[in-house]
């Protein structure tokens, strides 16, 4: 390390660069992913985006504006006097699919609201129900978290973090109890930037609250509010490893490890649109079979990658979605 770049770290704490914060600065947002919950349902109309998010006008307004200049959505008009649009996915837009599925999965199992409405997916594909899961492209086999493994890529560097004023996690931000929404606690544990961030940290093995603080750079306060909502919502296990001052390191739970497809697919989508020209800045590998991981969502039933257009839904109870 060089003389300059200490004396830069000690003047403005730096993070190291990542697809997944990247992403998580544009779609990293609550009311951002619940809108475009909305759309994937198949709710275009404005009107329609906020029977289903149940948020507020302006808030919808702001949200849909920001997607739009970030390329994820573009407005199409169905009349002119007065003028209304459809708000309609572009590529982009549609890469995101797969992060989607994988929020579903992790609501699905992990969501402790028994009476929430979840979708019944069929894949076109092969003809039956399916639960698409993340899949090695070499071997087919599920990708979980402890078969992987990561090395700086050509595109690591450092980079000031921009933290923006964030509403409290707790607020739906004017969603009333009865809109039937699918991503609810998916929503709300992608929509708070800081703890996919201290996520990240952790699934890269740092799991002391200074290691944690260095590699985040977020304001230590707001860090251990975040890592207290984490053990309270069930995502991380804290373990004691010094008694005079008390000191824990944080642990993954089965909960916070079966949300790792979603930074997986995050992580994708950021390296395809906010990869540094470099490249990559963290290179995955499938220990499996040896290979590089580029991860896919895949049928659970013919392990085809799954895509928008070959995907057909019913909304149906949670536990009826659970035994299939």
């Amino acid at each position: 390390m060089t003389a300059s770049k200490t004396v830069q770290e000690k003047a403005r704490p730096m993070i190291r660069t990542c697809s997944i914060w990247r992403a998580l600065e544009v779609v990293g947002d609550t009311p951002t992913l619940l809108i475009l919950e909305a759309i994937w349902l198949g709710q275009r109309r404005f009107d329609r985006i906020r029977q289903n998010s149940g948020l507020q006008k302006a808030l919808i307004s702001n949200r849909l504006k920001r997607l739009t200049e970030s390329g994820i959505l573009i407005k199409e008009a169905y009349t002119t006097s007065p003028p209304r649009y459809n708000y309609v996915l572009t590529g982009k837009g549609q890469a995101l699919y797969w992060t989607s599925l994988m929020l579903l999965r992790w609501e699905r199992r992990w969501a402790s609201q028994e009476n929430s409405l979840m979708p019944l997916l069929r894949h076109s594909g092969c003809g039956k129900i399916t639960s698409p899961e993340p899949m090695c492209p070499h071997c087919k086999e599920i990708v979980r978290p402890q078969d992987v493994t990561w090395e700086e890529g050509p595109g690591v560097g450092w980079m000031a973090p921009i933290y923006s004023r964030r509403r409290q996690r707790r607020d739906t931000d004017g969603k009333t109890l009865d809109t039937p929404a699918i991503f609810t606690e998916a929503a709300e544990l992608m929509g708070d930037r800081w703890a996919g961030l201290i996520l990240r940290s952790i699934f890269t093995h740092l799991r002391k609250f200074d290691e944690i603080l260095k590699d985040t750079a977020i304001a230590s306060n707001i860090l251990s509010d975040r890592l207290n909502w984490l053990v309270e919502t069930g995502i991380l296990e804290p373990r004691k490893y010094q008694d005079h001052p008390e000191r824990f390191e944080y642990f993954l739970t089965e909960k916070g490890l079966d949300y790792y497809p979603v930074l997986v697919m995050l992580q994708k989508w950021g390296d395809a649109y906010y990869a540094s020209p470099e490249g990559p800045p963290v290179l995955l590998r499938h220990k499996n079979c040896g290979k590089p991981l580029d991860a896919y969502v895949g049928c659970s039933e013919c392990k085809e990658p799954v895509y928008p257009q070959e995907m057909t839904y019913e909304l149906v109870p949670k536990k009826q979605a659970d035994k299939k």
